[in-house]
């Protein structure tokens, strides 16, 4: 049965040490009950303690990793059923299917396609995530080829997909340091299924004609030591499949239904000819509550309002959407261009920053971390200020890419210039306009 807060907190070391993320046992030990965090983040716990605490920390939706470094995908690990409750937390996986009947033309088009649709945008990059790679053929030898080729061409995560043990493990020797998801086993081979998960050490798919089917997998996988597991509930209908996400969540979260505490793969490839209808499948799955959506390709049209969508819903809500920190070069700045300081807020940078474009007046632009404030907001509340600013500017490095210190801030802190002025010595501050619109006109006056 699980422990409460508070029983679970008598258990931990209370060293308050903050090393968990959270800067309290007791914080910890909260997030621990409602299964917003796990206990192998507190690295002072004793074996002892853990394996009793294993029930109560066990999130209600078990995260699984797929991919190895920067390229790994994180899928699960939700604890609530509504993005506005808290936030969801870990992206829906896009992955592209390439199988091994496929032309060799058409498979590298395909990954060719993977590497070039890659946006820049909020200052992170939106990608597809995965390449999942079918052996439609059955030949273990064919497979291989496949997998080996894929694994050379692109750096993203590789789902295996055959119910043959046999061919399965064919591709995974091609590609078992990228840690692929082996998809799939079924009631037939599980077993085998299994003994292959767990001797490489892969996350593992089921696929279920129902849900009772599913469970009865999940539960013979777990009983074998199986814990990454991904669940496809078997459903091949957009009705069908929208009211398995939903109940699989539900169960999981409110339910804590362990048998179905797990992420989901979904198959829009599978339920249309058409890449639009595809396209308007996986947007809903996104939406409810896929942990990867598998698309038949992807075209820059429908792959990228995906992208957006996923962006949007994996924002947290109660957090406003931040640019990182550092130095943004625009229209190509030297060593006499103006340097300009914002905060980290995104519309503010994107606002700025297409001010500074439009002047066609090359210039240096500092963005401040700012916990993704505005500027107004973000001095109210002590983060955009004289100290803070100064520091980032003596920190940042353009003082090795100009030659003048001249800074110019926005206009609503022009009572902060003193200040900034004391606290950047040598630095002449100067008051920039107060609305972004007139950026264009006071660059063009600018001089150094």
């Amino acid at each position: 049965m699980a422990l409460n807060g508070i029983e679970i907190y008598k258990k931990l070391p209370k060293k308050n040490c903050g090393e968990c993320g959270v800067p309290t046992c007791l914080a910890f030990a909260m997030s621990l009950a409602a299964g917003k965090a796990e206990l192998a983040a507190c690295p002072y716990v004793s074996p002892e303690v853990k394996q009793e605490l294993s029930e109560a920390s066990q999130p209600p939706i078990r995260p699984v990793t797929i991919g190895v470094c920067e390229e790994a995908l994180k899928i699960g690990g939700e604890t609530v059923l509504f993005r506005h409750e808290k936030t969801f937390v870990n992206p829906t996986g896009l992955a592209i299917l390439v199988t091994d009947t496929m032309e060799d033309k058409e498979v590298d088009e395909k990954l060719a396609r993977v590497n070039q649709l890659q946006y820049d945008r909020v200052g992170l990059l939106l990608r597809g995530d995965l390449v999942a790679i079918k052996a439609a053929s059955g030949d273990a030898g064919k497979f291989e080829k496949l997998v080996t080729k894929v694994k050379g061409a692109v750096k993203s995560g590789i789902i295996l997909m055959s119910d043959n043990p046999s061919v399965l493990s064919a591709g995974l020797k091609a590609c078992q340091d990228r840690k692929p998801l082996l998809y799939a086993a079924n009631k037939a081979n599980a077993d085998e299924m299994g003994k292959l998960a767990k001797e490489s050490s892969c996350p593992l798919a089921v696929h279920g004609k129902n849900l009772d089917e599913v469970m009865e997998l999940t539960t013979k996988l777990t009983e074998l030591g199986i814990k990454d597991i991904v669940i496809d509930s078997g459903a091949r209908t957009l009705r069908q499949v929208l009211e398995n996400e939903i109940f699989i969540r539900r169960s999981a979260l409110l339910k804590k239904s362990r048998p179905l505490g797990f992420p989901t793969i979904t198959f829009p490839c599978e339920m249309t000819d058409d890449l639009l209808q595809e396209s308007l499948i996986a947007g809903t799955l996104i939406a409810k509550y896929a942990g990867i959506i598998v698309l038949s390709d992807f075209r820059g049209e429908s792959l990228f309002p995906l992208l957006l969508e996923r962006l949007n819903i994996y924002t947290d809500p109660q957090r406003p959407m931040a640019t990182k920190q550092g130095i943004y070069e625009i229209n190509k700045p030297n060593e006499n261009s103006p340097i300009l300081v914002t905060t980290n807020f995104s519309l503010t940078y994107f606002i700025v920053s297409g001010e500074i474009e439009t002047s066609r007046v090359p210039a240096w632009l500092l963005v401040q971390e700012a916990e993704g404030l505005s500027v107004l907001t973000a001095w109210a509340a002590d983060k955009f200020v004289a100290e803070t600013i100064a520091a980032f500017t003596k920190k940042c490095g353009i003082m090795d890419k100009v030659k003048h210190k001249k800074l110019i801030i926005p206009g609503y802190l022009a009572q902060i210039s003193g200040e900034l002025e004391e606290e950047l010595s040598g630095w002449e501050i100067q008051i920039g306009p107060r609305e972004a619109t007139h950026i264009p006109a006071f660059l063009k006056q600018w001089k150094v």
